[in-house]
Formats: structure tokens, C-alpha cells, sequence
């Protein structure tokens, strides 16, 4: 072990200390991980509270160290074997603490006792992350948790001793093993012993028995509980916390064997003594005690003589001669049953006397003889117990003489009346008490007596002084409302009251002046209103007597409502929403009426009594659209707020996509017209055309209704379309239409060919003319939603654009653009169609804004013909 002669021999050095020093720990585990802190308290020894503690340490180098504290205690965070030592008090036991930096640690309690409840704790790091945790006692499996946890001792004993260590695992390849830690169960108290006082008793004479057992420093907050017996019966039912039993007497005719048990408070720990025997002498009689004195009553001076005399007894005999519970002399006698003691009286003689006789069988105890010693009484002192001579407060006269014999007599005078007597014991003084008014102001005095004729005290005067009464507070306005810019005069004033008398005056707590009253009549204040004088006012008056305040009394400066200002939670809301109105005035005097309007329709009227504002919620709808404004009104008249508009928008629902066509199977060539409509929605609505998720165009419906493209099939246009509406609230897609293209079959030949020649010649000719007229449209003031190209199309390359011809205009499409190569053409027309007689433009570039037009196909697209 360790090397602690050194030390030890300074312990060693005093022979008559015994008590051992213990320390405990806070937390009370002996293994920790690092950087946390341990509390040691050294317990045991002497009080703590002003000594000194000297605390050792060997850290595991064997590097020892000494330092000297004030109080017990010692915080450490270092491993290493700790002690302590109080004065010159033996050293601790040893203490050896472990700050580790192990991922696992086991931790149990330093000590152990018999019954205890002990925890033994497995801890991870950091609280690091651990799939189970097995507890092991003596290398086998004690019990198995999820994940860091305790174990439960509910009450030790020694098949609890043995090594406990935990193991703690993560999946199935990792395994941690923290530090072993052997418990030891202690016993909480050694095997209790019964002791008899006296140990030969007389008969009849009590003997007290005494269970004798001590629990451990470890333990101060145990207790113990005792149980005696009489030839194995119980001598009181149930347990006491008392170690001792009083046997009222004993006999000697038999021998009576007596026994003890103890046990702890809170559990079943229970330990019995070995039997004793009590044999029984013959006790002596009890003494009887005489006083006598010169003459009657006893006077002090006189000399006294104290008797004490027992009838049986063997000797020799102690005497010994009481007063009260004080010796005043010890005599022992060896031929004779009796002794004397004589003294002189004085006022301290006074009092109840007894005897005690014994001769080692037991001691006997005198009836009480009491004495009284009169004393002539002595000048009384007169005082008056109060802080302050203030009206209304409680005085008392206290008179008291310091000597004299009992009872003395005290009379209180006032200027020569008396005012009250009371009757009182030596040296104890008597009080007359009453209330102070003006009248009370003068000389008092007062007499003692107890028989040998009064002595008068000194005279004491009194100055009564009138504290001030509680100030009355009036507010004087020029007219019956206070408005901003009036003077309001405060005029605070104290009924009665020694002056002088200062006046203070607050508004909510907070002081707005002050003015002293040297003749009373009161103070008055002068205040210009603002509307930050609206609140409660008070004074105060005080004369150093204590201060007095007064009722609050209120004030309202009115102040007319401001213009109120009319918020909305957005311009914008969507069908649906909760639209909350908020309406606030930045001045004016509550309570406030609030009321809202929509196109001056009153939609309802809130109060705010503190002045707030007021809101107003709705969940909106499209009629909820329009301009809105709200009012505020006070007891001086209403305002209205400016007018907030509020537009209320319905999304667009799921579109329909409609593929009109000109007959049950289309075929190349045919016209197909794409039409796609969201039944509800606030306009303008856009409209998106999809083949195969490829946008074909938009158009735009600003006044609600659909939108129709036409496209000029050709095999490719074989599959599947779609649609969406999108009015800003999100997009919403169709339904998925597929169209089956059924296609040319067959060579056209030298016919064909040539009549697609001539075909191609006039397409080219209609192009020309459909250039010249897009010119002259431009010319005259129509001009497209988008500019026509002014550069020669790329046939190979470019996008297809789609313009609309005036309605005034009647003529068949113009295909502008040709297919130079001979495939196949593909034309493509987007159409705006209107609902409800309800205007619905197109936002498609390219496109003209005059209805009913005819469409014109400004360029196309050239789809490969299929080889046959």
C-alpha cells in the first residue's frame, strides 16, 4: 500500500483523542471522469465551523502533499489516496479517488453498510453512444440494459460483497470493459450491550438499563430504535428511540435477567444484546431534611443551619446539600446517620433546598425545603420602553427595584395621580402600558413596597408629539373635463399633525414636486396638461413621525381620436384566407370605438377600452372584393381612415383539353384544334399546350374563358397532348389526351410531284402577298402583339410564329412560308375563344388583338414523309 508512516506518526502522538476522522464524497462515487469535480467533507471531529482541516494527498507518482483550510471541505479534481486531519486528531481513513479518461467507467459508493440502498452506475463518456450494457458480478452476468443505466441494491447485505465491473458493446464487433469495484458490506452497528445503572441497585429503587450501540460517522442521518426485556417479555410495546428504560424498582427476591435489541428507523436491521442479571442489596432510607433560623420570617443576616439525617443506612455516607439544583457542600460521615451545614442569608439564600445520602447502594434524595430570606426593598428606577413619544402609540412604564423581598408593590404617577399599581416578585420589576394622546405630555414617577414602607424613583418626563394624519388630495380643474393645456391645481392637507409637515406630490409613483407646511393648512401644486398627465395622483405628509399617504384620486385628460389607419395582413388574398383588418389610431382618448366598412357597407364595431387598436377578421370569398376603411370615435367625435382596396383571387382549377378533328380518324394533313379551358379562376388566365411534355404555345385569357390552338397534322404529331392553366397560384394540368395519326401510304408519283410543284409556286405567291399585307397593317396603326421578322426566314432552323388577321378582312389562311425540300407541312394555329360573351384575348406572340380574324400560318414546320 501506499506510504503513510510518516503521517501516521503524527496521528499516534495524543492518546486521548479517539475519534477517527471520515471523509464523504459529493458525488459519492470514487470513480470519475476527468475535468469533473469531487467534494470531499471530513466528518467527526470537533466543530468545524471556526477550526481549521488539514488535507493530504499522494497522487499515483507517490508525490505527497499537505495543505491547511478553513472549514471541511476540499473540491479536487486529481487522482490519488486523500486524508484528513482535525487539530491533533488521528488521520482518516484513506480515500483513494480516480479521475479517468476511459470511454466506460462503473461507479459505486465509497461506503457500504448493512440495508443500504446502493446504486452502482455505468457510465459512458460524453454520454457516447452504446447498444447495450451488461452489469457483471464476480465475472457473471448480473443484468443487461439498453443503454447507460443504474443498479439497484434495495437493501445490502453480505451476499452483495464481491467484484462488479460493466461491459458495454456497439453492434457486434465493438466490446468496452470499464474498471472493477469490490463492495464490502460493513455492519451498520455492532451487537448492541445492556448496562444496568445502578449496577446493585436497592429494592424497590429504579434502575435505568442502557442499550448500548453506536452507528457509523458514515451514517449521521441514520437512526436507531431499542426494545428491552424482562425474562423475554417485552417491557413497553413497540420500539423507542430512546437507548434507555427506567425500571421503577426492583426486588431482590429472584434474580430478573434483562435484555435489549436495536434496530434501524427504515430497515428490517435488528441486532440483540446479551441477558444480564440485576441482584438487589438493601437500599438506605431516605434522608430527611431540616432548616432552621434564628426568628421567623428569616431575615437577611441572620445565620441559617441545614440538618440532613437518613433513618437506615449502612455507613459511611455521603451527604450532600442543595440549592435549587447548585452543592453547596459535600460531607461524609463513617460512625453516624446524620450532618450539619450552616451559612448566613442573604437576598440569593431565597429559594427550595434538599438533601442527598449515599452509601454506595444507591443515592437518596430529601423532600424540598424552601426558604424565604426578606429583603427591605431598595430605590426603584423608572424607564419608559417606547421608540418614539408619538400619539397613538403604546407606551410602558417599567419601575423595578434591584433588591428586595417579594411581593413588592409598584405604584405609576403622573403629575401626582396615580395611574395604576401592580404587584411583582424580587428583581422581576412591574410595567403599566396605555396609549399615548396630547393630554400625556409631563413628569412621571412611581413607588416600591413590600412591607418595610415605599421608596419613590426619579421623575421622567414625556413630550407627546401628533403625527400628521392621512393627507386628503383634491384636484381643482377649470372646468368639469380636464382637457390638454388646462392648469390643474393639487392641493394636498393633513387634518392633524405636529408641524412642520412636508407635502410630496406623484403621478404613478413618480414625483412631480414637493412643498414644506410650516403652520399647517396645506400645499398646493400647479401642473400644465399634457396628454401624458392622464393617471392616478397621490400625496404624502410627513413630519419625521411617519409618512401618510393618501387615496389615489384619478385623472383623465381627453384627447380626440387621431385619423385612423386602416391595415390589411395583404393587398392580395386568395379565396379561402383569413384576412385580418386592423384598425389604430395613433392618439386619442379610450375608450375608442372602432367600426369597419366594405364599400361602406358596416361590417361590425369593436370597443378597445385601453386605447388599443381593434381587429377584424373574415375568411374571404370573391364578393369580399373592394375597398375597405374603418372608423374610430371617442366621446369628441369620429375619423375615418383612408380606403384600402383588397383583391380576392380564385385559383384556377384543372383545365379541360378538348382535340376537335375533322372526321372519326384523323390523317395527315387534317386540321386539329387543340382547345383548353379551366372551368373557375381569376382571369387572365394562361394557357400552355403540351405534346409529349413539349410546349406547342401559350395563350393568355385576361377576361376568363379558354384558349384553342390548330395544328396541321402530320405523322409526328402521333401521341399524347396535355394543357395546364396557370393564373398565378400555381399551374393546374389536364387530363393526357393521346391522338392516333393515321398516315400517307403509297409514291405520288410524276403527277404528284408536279402538282406539288405548282402547288409550292402559289404557296410561294401567297407568301409574297401575305408579306405585302402584314406591311400595310403596320402602316395603318394595326400593329401585332409581337414584330413580324424583318430578315429572310431559315427555313431549316426556325420556329414557327402565329398572327391573326383583322376580322374586317374576309380571307382564307396564308400559308406564308414553304418547304423548299418537299416534305411534308405542318401548320399550326392558336385561337382565343371567348365564354360568356366575355372578351378573352391571347397573349401568344405574334398574335393580333382584333377577334374573329382569320388565321394566318406565317411559318411552318417540315415533317419527313414517310418511305413507303
Amino acid at each position: 500500500m501506499l506510504r503513510w508512516v510518516s503521517l501516521l506518526a503524527l496521528a499516534l502522538v495524543s492518546e486521548q483523542l479517539a475519534t477517527v476522522p471520515v471523509i464523504s464524497l459529493q458525488p459519492p462515487w470514487t470513480t470519475v471522469f476527468q475535468r469533473e469535480l469531487v467534494l470531499l467533507t471530513c466528518h467527526g471531529f470537533h466543530d468545524y465551523t471556526t477550526g481549521k482541516t488539514k488535507w493530504y494527498h499522494e497522487d499515483p507518482e507517490y508525490h505527497r502533499s499537505m495543505k491547511e483550510i478553513p472549514g471541511n471541505t476540499l473540491e479536487v479534481n486529481n487522482s490519488g489516496v486523500y486524508r484528513c486531519q482535525v487539530q491533533d486528531s488521528p488521520l482518516s481513513n484513506p480515500v483513494n479517488l480516480i479521475f479517468t479518461s476511459a470511454s466506460l467507467i462503473l461507479q459505486a459508493p465509497l461506503w457500504v453498510f448493512e440495508g443500504d440502498s446502493v446504486i452502482l452506475r455505468c457510465r459512458t463518456k460524453d454520454k457516447a453512444s452504446l447498444d447495450n450494457m451488461t452489469l457483471y458480478k464476480n465475472r457473471k452476468v448480473l443484468k443487461t440494459f439498453s443503454k447507460d443505466s443504474d443498479f439497484y441494491i434495495r437493501q445490502a447485505s453480505l451476499r452483495d460483497n464481491g467484484e462488479y465491473h460493466c461491459v458495454g458493446s456497439k453492434g457486434h464487433s465493438t466490446s468496452v470493459s470499464s474498471n472493477s469495484i469490490t463492495i464490502q458490506v460493513q455492519d451498520l452497528f455492532p451487537q448492541p450491550q445492556l448496562k444496568a445503572s445502578p449496577s446493585r441497585p436497592t429494592e424497590g429503587s429504579p434502575v435505568t438499563l442502557t442499550c448500548e450501540t453506536q452507528l457509523p460517522l458514515q451514517r449521521p442521518d441514520s437512526q436507531l430504535q431499542f426494545r428491552f426485556f424482562k425474562n423475554e417479555q417485552a417491557l413497553e410495546l413497540g420500539w423507542s428511540s430512546s437507548p434507555e428504560i427506567q425500571i421503577t424498582a426492583v426486588r431482590k427476591e429472584d434474580p430478573e435477567y434483562y435484555q435489549c435489541q436495536a434496530g434501524t428507523v427504515k430497515s428490517s436491521i435488528r441486532k440483540q444484546s446479551q441477558k444480564i442479571s440485576i441482584t438487589v442489596p438493601i437500599p438506605m432510607s431516605h434522608p430527611v431534611l431540616t432548616l432552621s433560623a434564628p426568628k421567623a420570617p428569616a431575615v437577611q443576616g441572620d445565620e441559617a443551619i441545614l440538618h440532613c439525617e437518613a433513618q437506615m443506612g449502612s455507613p459511611p455516607i455521603l451527604y450532600q446539600f442543595y440549592h435549587e439544583s447548585i452543592i453547596l457542600k459535600n460531607i461524609e460521615v463513617k460512625s453516624r446517620r446524620s450532618a450539619s451545614f450552616s451559612f448566613t442569608l442573604t437576598a440569593e439564600r431565597s429559594g427550595n433546598y434538599h438533601c442527598m445520602a449515599d452509601n454506595g447502594l444507591g443515592t437518596q434524595s430529601s423532600r424540598v425545603v424552601s426558604l424565604s430570606v426578606t429583603v427591605p426593598v431598595s430605590h426603584p428606577s423608572l424607564t419608559i420602553r417606547t421608540p418614539k413619544t408619538v400619539e397613538g402609540q403604546i407606551v410602558t412604564l417599567f419601575c423595578e427595584a434591584k433588591s428586595g423581598s417579594s411581593r413588592i408593590l409598584y405604584q405609576f404617577f403622573h403629575k401626582e395621580k396615580l395611574l395604576g399599581s401592580s404587584s411583582a416578585p424580587s428583581g422581576g420589576g412591574a410595567s403599566f402600558s396605555f396609549c399615548l394622546a396630547t393630554e400625556h405630555s409631563g413628569n412621571y414617577h412611581c413607588t416600591a413596597d413590600n412591607g418595610f414602607g415605599p421608596q419613590t424613583s426619579e421623575a421622567v418626563s414625556i413630550s407627546v408629539m401628533v403625527p400628521a394624519s392621512r393627507p386628503v388630495l383634491t384636484l381643482r380643474t377649470p372646468r368639469a373635463h380636464a382637457v390638454v393645456g388646462d392648469v390643474v391645481e393639487l392641493h394636498c392637507e393633513a387634518e392633524r399633525g405636529s408641524p412642520p409637515i412636508l407635502y410630496r406630490f406623484y403621478r404613478g409613483g413618480i414625483t412631480l414636486g414637493s412643498k414644506s407646511d410650516p403652520l399647517g393648512g396645506g400645499a398646493s401644486f400647479n401642473l400644465p396638461l399634457t396628454t401624458a398627465h392622464s393617471g392616478s395622483y397621490s400625496c404624502t405628509a410627513d413630519n419625521n413621525l411617519g409618512i401618510q399617504y393618501s387615496v389615489a384620486v384619478s385623472l383623465r385628460v381627453t384627447v380626440p381620436v387621431s385619423r385612423p389607419l386602416l391595415t390589411l395582413g395583404a393587398p392580395q388574398a386568395v379565396v379561402g384566407d383569413l384576412v385580418e383588418l386592423h384598425c389604430e389610431v395613433q392618439r386619442g382618448s379610450p375608450p375608442i370605438l372602432y367600426r369597419f366598412y366594405h364599400k361602406n357597407v358596416t361590417l361590425g364595431s369593436i370597443s378597445a377600452p385601453s386605447g388599443e387598436g381593434a381587429s377584424f377578421n373574415r375568411i374571404v370569398t370573391p364578393e369580399h372584393s373592394g375597398n375597405y376603411s374603418c372608423e374610430a370615435e371617442n366621446v369628441l367625435g369620429a375619423q375615418r381612415s383612408e380606403v384600402v382596396p383588397l383583391n380576392v383571387t380564385v385559383p384556377a382549377s384543372r383545365p379541360v383539353l378538348t382535340l376537335r378533328t375533322p372526321r372519326a380518324q384523323a390523317v395527315v394533313g387534317d386540321v386539329v384544334e387543340l382547345h383548353c379551358e379551366a372551368e373557375r379562376g381569376s382571369p387572365p388566365i394562361l394557357y400552355r399546350f403540351y405534346h409529349e411534355d413539349i410546349t406547342l404555345g401559350n395563350g393568355s385569357a385576361p377576361s376568363g374563358g379558354g384558349v384553342s390552338i390548330n395544328l396541321s397534322l402530320t405523322v409526328e404529331h402521333n401521341g399524347n397532348y396535355s394543357c395546364d392553366a396557370d393564373n398565378g397560384l400555381g399551374p393546374q394540368r389536364s387530363e393526357v389526351l393521346t391522338l392516333h395519326i393515321r398516315g400517307l401510304t403509297g409514291n405520288s408519283g410524276p403527277v404528284a410531284a408536279g402538282v406539288t410543284g405548282g402547288l409550292l409556286s402559289l404557296a410561294g405567291l401567297a407568301a409574297v402577298a401575305l408579306l405585302g399585307y402584314c406591311g400595310l397593317a403596320r402602316k395603318a396603326g394595326k400593329k401585332s402583339i409581337s414584330e413580324p421578322i424583318r430578315s429572310p426566314p431559315d427555313f431549316g432552323t426556325q420556329e414557327p410564329t402565329y398572327h391573326n388577321l383583322p376580322a374586317s378582312i374576309e380571307m382564307q389562311p396564308v400559308y406564308c412560308n414553304v418547304n423548299p425540300n418537299g416534305r411534308e407541312i405542318v401548320y399550326l394555329e392558336v385561337q382565343c375563344v371567348q365564354k360568356k360573351k366575355k372578351h378573352a384575348a391571347t397573349n401568344i406572340p405574334g398574335l393580333l388583338k382584333d377577334k374573329d380574324s382569320s388565321v394566318i400560318y406565317a411559318q411552318v414546320k417540315a415533317a419527313s414523309t414517310p418511305t413507303i
